[in-house]
């Protein structure tokens, strides 16, 4: 069993929605492309094959790496989250001192982060320089392009 990972109800629900198109669909589709690689004649020298079967071992790889993640998630009851300090699954709204820009991120774990959505994964440097601050706490957090100080604002629960 792998570590634990704190998820939100539909943080797991997407993990699983994405194990059961992985297993029903992605799955036989690719049996179906070697079956058909196989019809062709000899496997030796058969690029299509070995695509199909490469496609095959990274396709159950994320399918044993899912389930790893399923079987140690941990749901997290949001309404329950201390919103004195930064933690997992808080709500941060976050201001850059340099040029007053801010931010709003959602602290998640790795397995639930999309920078798109604003869900920060828990172990990059930003996420780590957070957690465990209070609002009005500066922090100087080192980025690839040197060090920026953020100001927390506000701190939520989801």
């Amino acid at each position: 069993m792998g570590k634990v990972s704190y998820l939100t109800p539909e943080g797991l629900k997407k993990l699983k929605d994405d194990l059961y198109r992985m297993e029903n669909v992605e799955r036989p589709a690719i049996s179906k492309q070697i079956g058909e690689a196989i019809d062709k004649g000899d496997i030796s020298e058969n690029a299509e094959y070995d695509a199909a079967k490469d496609a095959q071992g990274m396709l159950e790889m994320k399918i044993s790496k899912l389930k790893d993640i399923i079987v140690s998630a941990r749901l997290v009851d949001t309404s329950k989250i201390d919103t004195s300090k930064v933690q997992l699954l808080s709500k941060v709204k976050i201001r850059n001192t340099k040029n007053n820009a801010e931010m709003q991120y959602i602290i998640v774990s790795d397995s639930e982060a999309d920078l798109k959505l604003g869900k920060l994964a828990v172990n990059t440097p930003v996420a780590q320089g957070l957690l465990g601050k209070k609002v009005g706490d500066v922090v100087e957090i080192k980025v690839p392009s040197g060090s920026i100080p953020f100001e927390i604002v506000e701190i939520t629960s989801i």
